[in-house]
């Protein structure tokens, strides 16, 4: 693994594009998994200039959905599908993507894609990657679980005025 640590955010989004954008070109079959988050927006706006420019070609990429929350419907904005359209599906060109619906179809759906080549994480406030919430273990499957309280709060400008007890349930790969 390198560690390749930036200055500032947008000098972050130039450099993880040049990397993305170097394995698109290596392998322009690739599968990404994709996380969504404000982290990696710059990243994505800095592709979708790419590919506007025709610098790089997404046609053959596939984008995996990471994670999503329970019972909400495909078209909300708080989705994180409709997320994942709106920031990097639709501005890169992409037809080619896998749905997080069963866990089963899901894990099939990577094995049939030979794997995955790249994955898009964010570090969240508790440590975790992906909402693979502490103490999961680094070989937990695709499953539903409840997001903890720093989750939640962190996740919580995303859902305006809503709220929910205990909070929304997510799926999440690891």
């Amino acid at each position: 693994m390198t560690l390749d640590i930036q200055p500032n955010p947008e000098q972050l989004a130039q450099a993880a594009a040049d990397f993305i954008s170097a394995q698109v070109k290596a392998k322009p079959d690739l599968s990404v998994l994709v996380a969504t988050g404000h982290t990696p927006m710059p990243t994505y706006a800095e592709l979708a200039r790419r590919v506007r420019a025709g610098e790089v070609n997404f046609s053959r990429v596939t984008a995996v959905q990471l994670d999503e929350y329970l019972g909400i419907d495909d078209d909300d904005p708080r989705s994180l599908w409709s997320w994942m359209r709106r920031s990097f599906v639709a501005p890169l060109g992409l037809t080619r993507t896998v749905r997080l619906d069963s866990p089963r179809q899901f894990e099939a759906a990577i094995r049939e894609l030979g794997g995955l080549d790249l994955a898009i994480l964010g570090l969240g406030p508790n440590g975790h990657l992906g909402f693979n919430e502490p103490p999961s273990p680094p070989d937990a499957p695709t499953r539903t679980l409840a997001l903890t309280p720093a989750s939640l709060a962190s996740n919580a400008a995303y859902w305006g005025s809503w709220r929910c007890r205990q909070g929304p349930s997510q799926r999440g790969w690891t």
